[in-house]
């Protein structure tokens, strides 16, 4: 199949994927950003999103977006080392128009899906999971308590936010131009947006978490 047989084909499936959990992580943001309002809203919310079948369908796609887009970019980052060689080994300095997060993509990604797996321990393994299971849960309030009223957590998210925002910001606009629609013109408008884009979504997550860390834990 050309999708995968190809490597412009990878580089697609990587952009669409990409950018669907760009939309998803921006969806995240917001709503949780409800709690920052009202608690009871963010219950109905949380309740809303519970174990029913369009919610276990969204964290099938969802969960089959994160699988395939890393896959993907492992399956690319192997390809491109095999096609370099042993020339990454004589390279001593790095062009200065070559972004520092592209070069770290990969890293960027470990630390983006080390904080997805914390996460999803803390929050879906113990919300929709046990939900699914026939099990009685908590609102959702209970388990922002559960998790922010430790201090550690704090930091720990802030730069696992970190990591997300320099991979938005490269992985964002570069979607758009491997999608063929980052022409001279535009290249430099969806870097700006991308940047825009994930300092936005960075600033939503850093209030919130710092918001209930001050909330519970203080």
């Amino acid at each position: 199949m050309w999708l995968t047989n190809s490597s412009v084909g990878r580089k697609i499936v990587m952009s669409v994927t990409g950018l669907f959990l760009v939309l998803f992580v921006t969806f995240h943001a917001l709503m949780n950003a409800v709690a920052l309002i009202s608690f009871d809203a963010y219950n109905a919310i949380c309740e809303f999103l519970g174990a029913n079948w369009y919610a276990v369908l969204g964290t099938l796609i969802l969960a089959g977006g994160f699988a395939i887009h890393i896959i993907f970019a492992f399956w690319l980052t192997l390809q491109n080392r095999k096609a370099r060689g042993n020339i990454r080994y004589a390279v001593t300095s790095k062009p200065k128009e070559v972004e520092w997060a592209s070069q770290n993509m990969l890293v960027l990604g470990l630390i983006v899906l080390c904080f997805l797996v914390l996460h999803l321990v803390q929050f879906w393994a113990k919300m929709q999971l046990p939900e699914l299971m026939g099990e009685h849960i908590m609102p959702g309030k209970w388990y922002l308590e559960a998790t922010f009223s430790h201090l550690w957590v704090l930091p720990v998210y802030l730069i696992g936010f970190a990591a997300l925002w320099f991979h938005i910001c490269h992985g964002f606009w570069s979607a758009f131009q491997t999608l063929g629609t980052a022409n001279d013109k535009w290249i430099e408008r969806w870097q700006c947006i991308s940047k825009w884009w994930a300092t936005i979504v960075f600033i939503l997550f850093a209030v919130e978490a710092c918001y209930f860390t001050w909330f519970f834990a203080l």
